[in-house]
């Protein structure tokens, strides 16, 4: 029998070509896990519905307090044997089917002199709940309607509320020191509906990263706002408060609807014993960014506006 050979070490029989070794990989560790919050939950919209029925009973009440027939005599008044009481002034005195200037003046429309002369600032506000007739009416409750339901429903009635009321504000304020503006008076919740369309604007720009599809939102976005825009140049449109609305609206939209960032998940979404090394912050740089200069913005705009109004002066 001959001798039998020694074990060799694993380095021999890698230098003996033998296939002897096999080395150990080392298992690499699963993935962490994923997580993601839930879909928030749509609010209830209350408050913009709530609105809609104050302005219809507003202009209601406006009617019945114009009394047309009383003032001006049943045969100068539309729609007399129908609408009774309710009838609207003239074509001649009111084209868009509604009260006389002079009812409106007295319930609270903006008029720069009773504003500035008779420390009536309340008026800037008044204005918003009154309209010049059912066309003006019906024009910005369709708009209230397909733009601020779904506005509280994404946002909640809080934040949007308070931006129905900074852009209707703010278009009360541009068209009060608008030069030709003085010896008309301006009623209507378009400065406000113009705000939300600004927001919607600003809240676009501001939550960038949150869109799959941004140029097709941004150009839907800025026709609709170009549409609505147009209109202002038609008779008996005070387009100032347009404009005011809409920048009231879009830089107070940078302040109210700022969202979290895509990929930003809370503590509360993460099971107990997971732990995420790297945590994505909840807002970026360009949010807070945005949001400070908007609201200096706003806030100088409004102190430049309020004070040359009741300086008597104009923009």
């Amino acid at each position: 029998m001959g001798k039998g050979l020694p074990p060799q070490s694993p380095s021999s029989d890698i230098e003996a070509g033998t296939n002897n070794y096999k080395p150990h990989h080392r298992r690499r560790p699963p993935p962490p896990p994923k997580f993601s919050p839930p879909a928030p939950e749509p609010w209830f919209a209350w408050l913009l519905p709530l609105v809609f029925v104050a302005n219809i009973v507003m202009f209601v009440v406006t009617m019945y307090i114009n009394d047309c027939p009383a003032t001006t005599g049943p045969e100068n008044c539309l729609f007399y044997d129908y609408l009774g009481r309710f009838s609207f002034q003239s074509f001649k005195d009111n084209p868009l089917l509604g009260p006389s200037l002079i009812t409106l003046k007295e319930l609270g429309a903006l008029d720069w002199k009773l504003v500035v002369e008779s420390n009536q600032a309340w008026r800037l506000i008044s204005c918003i709940w009154l309209h010049a007739g059912v066309i003006h009416l019906l024009a910005n409750m369709m708009s209230l309607l397909f733009i601020g339901i779904r506005m509280e429903q994404e946002f909640g009635f809080l934040r949007i509320g308070l931006l129905y009321m900074l852009s209707g504000f703010g278009g009360s304020l541009r068209s009060a020191v608008t030069p030709g503006r003085r010896q008309t008076i301006s009623v209507g919740a378009s400065g406000a509906l113009f705000g939300l369309l600004g927001a919607m604007l600003s809240e676009l720009i501001t939550n960038w990263t949150n869109y799959t599809n941004k140029c097709q939102s941004l150009s839907t976005m800025l026709l609709i706002i170009s549409l609505n825009l147009a209109v202002g140049f038609l008779p008996h449109v005070d387009n100032s408060a347009h404009i005011g609305g809409f920048i009231s609206g879009f830089l107070a939209g940078f302040i109210l609807l700022m969202r979290p960032q895509f990929g930003y998940v809370s503590h509360k979404h993460i099971p107990p014993g997971y732990e995420i090394k790297r945590k994505i912050p909840r807002h970026k740089c360009y949010q807070y960014l945005l949001l400070v200069i908007a609201l200096v913005l706003l806030l100088v705009g409004y102190a430049i506006g309020l004070s040359r109004l009741f300086e008597g002066q104009t923009l």
